[in-house]
Order: C-alpha cells, then sequence, then structure tokens
C-alpha cells in the first residue's frame, strides 16, 4: 500500500510514468517525471547541506518557475514546512510573514527580490537563492556546501502528520491566521481534485495562477503531477493572455483552472481577436469567487468546454466542492457543485443540521482539513464547534444536493480570488499621521467581483487628500490591496460601542459613487 503522503504519491507517479512529461517552461525545456523526482531529491541534498532541519520554515519567494516546483518538494522531502510568499509583498509584510511562519531561511531566484532580503536581514533569516538553467543541469543553491552523503535524503521517510505547508488566510481579526496542512492533508485533497475531474497521465494543463495560492498550487500543480499528468509554466513566471492559448496548443492541454477575473481576461481576448483555434478541452474550471452564470454561459459558448464551479478554502487544503464533469451529472451554473471527498453540512448557530433549501454556515470536516490555526487559540475556538470546521460562509443544499452561497459572514473583500481583510487595510491607514479614522470596504466591481474602497477623516488641521491617501498605500500595501477608490469624510457611522459599522459605510458611499460632493451621514 502507497504512503498516504504527498511524497509518497509523487514517488509511486515517477516510477510508473518515469518518461512521460511532468513540467515544461515555455519555450525553454521539458523535464520528466523522473527527472523531476532526480531534481526533488539532489535539491533536498543540499537542504540538508544548508542545515535545513525537519520541521523548520523555509519561506520560498518565487514567481512561477521551475525552481520554485523543485524547492518546495525539496522542502517537504526533507520534512521541513514550506512557506511560499507573494513576492509582491511590501517589506513590512515580509517581515510580518516571515516572522509569523517562524521561518529559518529564505529562498528566492538568484535575482533576489530587494523588499523579502531586506525582512529577512532585519530578521537574522539567511537568504540563499536557487537557479536551474535547464533541463539536465542541477539545481544549484548559492552559500551552501554540496557535501551531504548520497543516502542522507534517501534515509528521510515521510509521515503523513509532517506539517508541509503554511500559508496565511486573511480574516476579520487584526492579524491573518496562520493555516498548516499536513503531507495527509495535501495528499487527500489531490485525491479528491483527480477525482472529481478524472486526472490522468494524459491531462496537461497551463498553470495561470500564482503558486503561492492554495487554488494554483494544488489544483493546477500538485494534482497534475499526482496524477502523471503534466503542467507548463508560462515563460515570464506569470499569466499572460497574449501567449495562454499558444502554450495551451503547444502543450496539449486538456483543462485549465482560473478565477473568475482571468477567465474574463481570456474572454475579453477572444471577442476583441476572434481567435477560433482552440485546443479541444475537457473542462474548465472556476474557482476562489463567485463566476457569474452570464459569464460561465459566454466561456462555454466561446471555448466549447463545460464550465465547472468549484468551492474552496486553504484551510481544506483547497477543494471542499465541485460541479460535475457532464458524463457524470449536470453541472448548474450559480451552483458550486457536490461535496467532494469531504462531509459538508449546513448548520445554525446551535450546530443543528438545516434542511434543503434552508440557509445557514456551511461547514466541513474530513482529512483534508486542517487541525487548526497556528497560535491562534480564539480563531481556533470560534472556527471548530460542534465537531465541525466552520468556513464563515452562508449556503444552501438545493434538493438535488448542489450547494449554493449566498453570502460571507466574514467582512473579507474578494478582489478577484484574492481574500484581503479590510482590517489590515485599515491598520495601514491608520499608520498616517494625517490620518485620525479610516474603514476599508468592499464594493461590486464587473472584472475583479470586488473592488476596494474606503473612507477616512482626516485629523484636524491636516489638509490630506485622496492622491495622498493612494501614494501612502501604494507604498505600504501590496498592490492588490490598495483601494481604488478614497473618500474623505467629517464623519463615519459607529454602533453604541464606537466600532465603525463597515457594512453602513459600504451602502452610504456606494449610493453616492456618482455625486461630487459626499454628505456627511445622516445629512
Amino acid at each position: 500500500m502507497a504512503s498516504l503522503t504527498l511524497t509518497g504519491l509523487l514517488k509511486e507517479v515517477a516510477g510508473k510514468f518515469p518518461s512521460r512529461r511532468a513540467i515544461s517552461v515555455s519555450d525553454k525545456f521539458n523535464i520528466s517525471h523522473a527527472r523531476l523526482r532526480e531534481l526533488i531529491e539532489r535539491a533536498a541534498s543540499r537542504l540538508l547541506a544548508a542545515g535545513v532541519k525537519p520541521g523548520d520554515v523555509v519561506a520560498l519567494t518565487f514567481p512561477n518557475t521551475v525552481e520554485f516546483v523543485i524547492m518546495f518538494l525539496a522542502v517537504i522531502r526533507v520534512r521541513a514546512t514550506a512557506a511560499p510568499l507573494n513576492s509582491a509583498y511590501t517589506f513590512d509584510e515580509f517581515e510580518f510573514y516571515l516572522s509569523d511562519s517562524e521561518s529559518k531561511i529564505i529562498i528566492t531566484l538568484k535575482e533576489g527580490n530587494k523588499p523579502a532580503e531586506a525582512a529577512a536581514s532585519k530578521l537574522n533569516i539567511p537568504h540563499i537563492t536557487a537557479t536551474l538553467s535547464d533541463a539536465n543541469s542541477e539545481l544549484t543553491l548559492s552559500s551552501t556546501q554540496p557535501q551531504s552523503k548520497p543516502d542522507s535524503v534517501s534515509k528521510i521517510i515521510n509521515d503523513q502528520s509532517d506539517v508541509v505547508l503554511f500559508l496565511h488566510t486573511s480574516g476579520t481579526t487584526s492579524r491573518p491566521k496562520g493555516v498548516p496542512l499536513t503531507q495527509h492533508n495535501l495528499y487527500s485533497s489531490v485525491q479528491n481534485i483527480k477525482s472529481v475531474y478524472k486526472l490522468t497521465e494524459s491531462d496537461s494543463t497551463v498553470i495561470v495562477l500564482p503558486l503561492f495560492h492554495v487554488h494554483g498550487l494544488l489544483a493546477g500543480l500538485l494534482s497534475s503531477l499526482g496524477a502523471g499528468g503534466s503542467v507548463a509554466l508560462p515563460a515570464a513566471g506569470r499569466f499572460s493572455a497574449s501567449t495562454f492559448w499558444s502554450d495551451m496548443k503547444k502543450y496539449n492541454a486538456t483543462w485549465y483552472t482560473a478565477v473568475p477575473t482571468i477567465h474574463q481576461i481570456i474572454l475579453d481576448r477572444h471577442l476583441s481577436i476572434g481567435e477560433t483555434d482552440y485546443p479541444k478541452l475537457r473542462f474548465i474550471r472556476s474557482c476562489s469567487a463567485s463566476l457569474a452564470p452570464a459569464i460561465l454561459a459566454r466561456l462555454e459558448e466561446a471555448f466549447g468546454a463545460p464550465v465547472l464551479e468549484a468551492y474552496a478554502m486553504t484551510e481544506a487544503s483547497h477543494l471542499m466542492a465541485s460541479n460535475p464533469l457532464p458524463e457524470d451529472n449536470p453541472h448548474k451554473p450559480g451552483s458550486v457543485g457536490k461535496p467532494v471527498g469531504q462531509e459538508m453540512a449546513i448548520l445554525d448557530e446551535n450546530g443543528v443540521q438545516q434542511e434543503a433549501n434552508i440557509n445557514g454556515e456551511v461547514c466541513i470536516r474530513g482529512p483534508n482539513v486542517t487541525k487548526g490555526y497556528k497560535n491562534n487559540p480564539e480563531a481556533n475556538k470560534s472556527a471548530f464547534q460542534f465537531g465541525w470546521f466552520h468556513t464563515g460562509d452562508i449556503g444552501f443544499f438545493d434538493s438535488d444536493g448542489y450547494l449554493h452561497l449566498v453570502g460571507r459572514i466574514k467582512e473579507l473583500i474578494n478582489r478577484g480570488g484574492e481574500k484581503i481583510s479590510p482590517i489590515e487595510v485599515d491598520a495601514i491607514l491608520l499608520s498616517h499621521p494625517d490620518i485620525a479614522q479610516a474603514v476599508a470596504f468592499g464594493v461590486p466591481d464587473e472584472k475583479y467581483g470586488e473592488e476596494i474602497n474606503c473612507a477616512v477623516i482626516p485629523r484636524e488641521g491636516s489638509n490630506i487628500n485622496e492622491a495622498e491617501v493612494s501614494i501612502f498605500c501604494k507604498k505600504n500595501l501590496a498592490a492588490f490591496k490598495v483601494p481604488k477608490r478614497i473618500f474623505i469624510t467629517n464623519s463615519l457611522p459607529k454602533t453604541a460601542t464606537g466600532k465603525i459599522q463597515r457594512r453602513i459605510v459600504a451602502e452610504h458611499f456606494l449610493a453616492q459613487i456618482s455625486t461630487a460632493k459626499v454628505p456627511k451621514f445622516g445629512a
């Protein structure tokens, strides 16, 4: 019986499909499953030589490159924990995430990342680089002495309880929550994804989502590799609408997964350029944010493939529910499908399961679900109740067992699949010396689903304007967290306890968005 670990699964795949393509770097080179395993084992050996020990957290800050894939799997191989970080973070954000994850080392490409390196230096975290020039070369790590014995890695036995992935998910609290995921969590999720989409060694995809996100990492990369299939990484290390279809055709892609924003970009390009030569896809997958039924219909019409909407979150190692392939059951636009590989229930506030078509909180339990947030007993107490993990989302099952999401309990802003805590944005705004009060909130947006706006009250005597606030945000927040519109006001509605009423603020400014002058609340 195979080990119930991701590492064991990938070893099994390399033995079963050694010569099949595993990874392609667009217009550069291909790597087989057997060769990928060799590169991972040797990189793991170099990590040991660099002093990485089981349980150590290794931060990885890369675009979508083959170096990231090899280093991620090598970190896991030596029983350490990989903590992928968005390379677009600012210095302050890197400092927080590196500190909160308790990273022992940070690895980047040879070109480096100045904000990441500066934050690591301040925290006395060693920085090394990884480089792979071509498929036949060895991956080299800077500042390490490759003196480890050839059999040192082979003696390491991976355990299903090893914590191998550490990600942050923003909540409504003032700090993002750390989510530890184990070998068995990832193995279970990969098997769930393979099962519902019937992924095999014949499948191929192009990675369009960042691999520091659970969506791209689990659904795009690891599930493909775990099925013996293949992935292509864009030459630029990130999604490009101009090269997407040429890559899809070149690598005989059978499917792809993306957030609604990417689907919209792909669709807009199709409508403006009018290409007709598309590969025959088994399916297109959409996840991480709500996909409008009208967009779903246009995608299916344009590309001649079923569009399957799914529901996922970091705490579940990604997949929780999905619409099925057409040959199995009909997919329902507007629904996120049926539970996959785990139990799911709609509970009321007392933990009582609700009948069909009755709203409640979506709750899950299963082998893919995290055991709890890191060092956050308060979050764990509220998230794990009545024997279930509580997602914070409101939904219902219809009479056919399909899940429909109604809204979020949490105050997250979901910008094109990027989950942003408004409180995190509040904190940055309030750190400006000329801002007395601030509140960030989400507003509907055609392109991203939701966009960030904010309202600020200047300190007395200050003449701060929207442009100055925007410049400040751009310096202190990753680009996707910067408010699109900023409203300067002199009052904000509050509860009796003095808490700003975020929802009422959002409704007010949305109603006033077309007026030049923003009136007072209650005026």
